[in-house]
């Protein structure tokens, strides 16, 4: 018994081909800096950043709202290629999980808090700041 590809997915195949070089590479170096960029973000987060009543608010200057545009690009670029990832290789979960934590968006405290409340989660973010000899986060209510 062989198992055949459906006619739009080899298509798809077929199309990506000459890419999967390029996207390789991509997913690579997206591997190489989320392992750096996720332990330099969870080490500089506040103790309480997940328990805090009230988000600290940012200075907003001339160009607040194109930098504020170019963080959300990036954010979209990250998530897009995170999803990539999941079927390329790199690490597309963690990718993802960038995406959110550089983007701004209505309702990203409570994701981000609805994620920091697995359990497996907070022990991992808790592990990292504890090599960097940093104290705990609090858990989120």
């Amino acid at each position: 018994m062989t198992l055949s590809l459906p006619p739009w997915l080899h298509q798809l195949g077929q199309t990506l081909e000459p890419w999967f070089p390029t996207l390789t590479l991509i997913g690579l170096l997206m591997a190489v800096i989320s392992t750096l960029a996720i332990p330099w973000l969870v080490i500089r987060m506040p103790a309480d950043y997940f328990t805090a009543e009230r988000r600290p608010t940012h200075y907003r200057h001339p160009g607040h709202w194109l930098l504020l545009a170019l963080r959300n690009a990036l954010a979209v670029v990250l998530l897009v290629a995170g999803l990539l990832m999941l079927i390329l290789p790199g690490q597309g979960l963690l990718t993802m999980l960038i995406a959110v934590m550089v983007s701004t968006f209505p309702g990203k405290y409570r994701l981000e808090r609805a994620i920091i409340r697995q359990h497996s989660v907070f022990r991992a973010v808790n592990w990292i700041r504890r090599r960097r000899r940093r104290e705990p986060l609090l858990y989120p209510p």
